[in-house]
């Protein structure tokens, strides 16, 4: 999160130009929704359990688990030729990457259909149901992405879940009871998919990578060169780090 943040800053000022980021996540991580509640929503002692530490990112949309997967960021001036003004236009440019890189893989994803009224629940699961031009394979759900826009960038974080543990993903929510637990964990499966449940052969964390590079360049008509930061520039993630690793940040709400 403190190197997103420090991406936004560089290209903001000019330093560096649009980005394209992939990571991973060891140990797992539950990342919350810059305006979403922690208290009440968010079972922090069971995360605990699960060695699993929470953060507070700066977009926007509800917490997700990131363990098996390939997460990506976007940052690109909000002023780019490229860049709708409009969001949810902002959000289809940048989602033709990810059908693309879906396609790479061998996997027929498709659009979450904007003119459909997409029904809305108080879940603090991310992965309970899919917003604007998200990314839906066979009816569920396949990538979650939440964006911001600040100091005139577009900033679009993203999750591509390669393998998902039900088990470990409803122990990091607040149920009124075992009962609503257990029927919530039972109908995920009708809305949610991962890559493994979906591909002809499993799919590693590198070969994802891979693919939606390449999905990237091919929906986006771009040509990706590879960046490496400066000693100085690390320093100044690392002076970030201690706002991410903050209770007064990541319990601000």
């Amino acid at each position: 999160m403190a190197l997103d943040e420090a991406l936004l800053n560089w290209h903001s000022q000019g330093i560096i130009p649009p980005i394209l980021r992939f990571y991973g996540w060891k140990p797992a991580g539950i990342s919350v929704g810059y305006f979403q509640k922690v208290n009440g929503k968010i079972d922090v002692d069971g995360a605990r359990q699960h060695g699993i530490e929470l953060v507070r990112r700066q977009t926007g949309g509800r917490a997700v688990l990131h363990d098996q997967e390939l997460t990506y960021s976007v940052l690109v001036s909000e002023d780019h030729e490229a860049m709708p003004a409009s969001v949810k236009e902002a959000y289809l440019v940048i989602s033709r990457g990810l059908l693309e890189g879906f396609k790479e893989l061998g996997i027929e994803a498709e659009f979450a259909v904007p003119e459909e009224k997409l029904q809305t629940t108080d879940s603090a699961v991310c992965f309970e149901e899919p917003s604007w031009y998200e990314l839906i394979v066979a009816g569920k759900k396949a990538a979650g992405s939440a964006q911001t826009r600040k100091k005139g960038v577009i900033l679009q974080h993203g999750s591509i879940p390669l393998n998902v543990d039900k088990e470990k993903l409803f122990d990091l929510f607040v149920y009124p009871n075992e009962r609503v637990k257990e029927r919530a964990k039972r109908t995920f499966g009708d809305k949610a998919v991962a890559i493994n449940e979906v591909s002809k052969h499993p799919i590693r964390f590198e070969e994802a990578k891979q693919a939606f590079k390449t999905g990237f360049e091919r929906g986006l008509e771009i040509q990706l060169e590879p960046f490496t930061l400066t000693e100085e520039q690390l320093s100044e993630v690392h002076a970030l780090e201690s706002k991410y690793k903050s209770e007064e940040w990541n319990f601000s709400r």
